[in-house]
């Protein structure tokens, strides 16, 4: 990972509306705090020195994930070339808390952020040797065209934000 790969990381972000801030582990509490809408859910950041706000509920019920406006999960890596965020598909329920909100905040460690798909499908490769065998890849909002006009948010956030760790 080079600066450059997460400055063009950011760059892609940005090309699909995607909201990026990047901060400081000690920052990241306030840059969730700020990126998300209550009520929101998420899953715990494996990030020492990062926590997520009091207003997040933690293993949140079916009835949580549907009130929830945002949802918050760790991202395994991502992918410069392509925006791309990774959430595993973990027993506390990323995979739900990732998609069925209309927000979605990512949290990643610039370190894990790779320059392109070959690096990810390496990334993906190691992972699923490690007995993670699911993983989401999660390109912008989503996005469908399937009855006409592009429409976004239907089939999971209609908003996605991401917070990159720059001393992870």
């Amino acid at each position: 990972m080079t600066t450059d790969t997460v400055g063009r990381f950011e760059r892609e972000l940005e090309a699909l509306q995607v909201g990026v801030e990047r901060v400081r582990a000690a920052d990241a509490r306030e840059a969730i705090a700020s990126a998300l809408e209550e009520p929101a859910v998420g899953t715990p950041i494996p990030y020492e020195g990062v926590s997520l706000p009091s207003v997040v509920t933690v293993d949140p019920t079916p009835a949580d994930l549907v009130d929830a406006q945002t949802g918050v999960t760790p991202s395994r890596f991502a992918i410069a070339a392509t925006g791309t965020v990774t959430i595993p598909s973990r027993a506390a329920g990323d995979e739900a808390v990732s998609l069925y909100p209309e927000r979605h905040v990512a949290v990643v460690a610039e370190s894990d952020v790779v320059s392109d798909l070959n690096a990810g499908f390496d990334r993906i490769a190691t992972a699923v040797a490690a007995g993670d065998d699911s993983l989401v890849l999660a390109t912008g909002r989503s996005a469908t065209a399937d009855m006409g006009g592009l429409v976004h948010g239907v089939h999971g956030p209609g908003e996605v934000h991401v917070v990159v760790l720059e001393d992870r």
